[in-house]
């Protein structure tokens, strides 16, 4: 029988081992992904068998926490983008009180506008294709690339905000109406 920490596994994931159950471990990993990953991606990550997180990617994608798709006959998965919404939106409402909600959404509009003047765009993707071009230096090209990612990170921001200002009162009167 192999040892529970092989001696060559980091002192994190040793610790992260100890505890966090593997269903958790999965979950972790999968949440956190930017596009689907195949389930030996997510086990090694996760450090548990692919079987191991097969199972456990199979229960939550039967939870609707994760969603699972094929690609070139191997299944991957990857976050599921209501889940998220909701799961997000609930924070908010948690955590916030309408007229709070209302100051972040008015300092995520100006921040889009502060945007829009300084880099005369209309859009994130006007500052990639700007990024893009041979006349832009490696440190402009960055700058506007992580600008634009703000921009879009900005926008989803609010739209999450403009959403739990639209059903806060029905959100937080009846806590049934959301649940993740």
């Amino acid at each position: 029988m192999a040892p529970a920490n092989p001696p060559d596994d980091p002192e994190w994931k040793k610790t992260w081992k100890e505890h966090a159950s593997a269903f958790d471990r999965v979950k972790s990993v999968t949440m956190t992904l930017s596009e689907p990953r195949s389930a030996p991606w997510i086990a090694e990550q996760a450090a548990v068998s692919p079987n191991t997180a097969r199972d456990h990617l199979r229960r939550l994608v039967d939870l609707g926490v994760v969603t699972e798709t094929d690609e070139g006959g191997t299944r991957h998965y990857y976050p599921d983008p209501l889940y998220t919404r909701l799961r997000d939106i609930r924070e908010l409402l948690d955590e916030t009180t309408k007229q709070e909600l209302s100051e972040q959404a008015a300092e995520l509009k100006d921040d889009i506008a502060a945007w829009k003047a300084e880099y005369d765009a209309d859009s994130p993707d006007g500052l990639r294709e700007r990024a893009a071009a041979n006349k832009v230096s490696a440190e402009q090209a960055y700058e506007l690339t992580r600008t634009a990612s703000d921009w879009e990170l900005a926008r989803y921001h609010l739209s999450l905000v403009q959403d739990a200002i639209r059903n806060y009162d029905t959100w937080t009167s009846d806590q049934s109406s959301l649940t993740v």
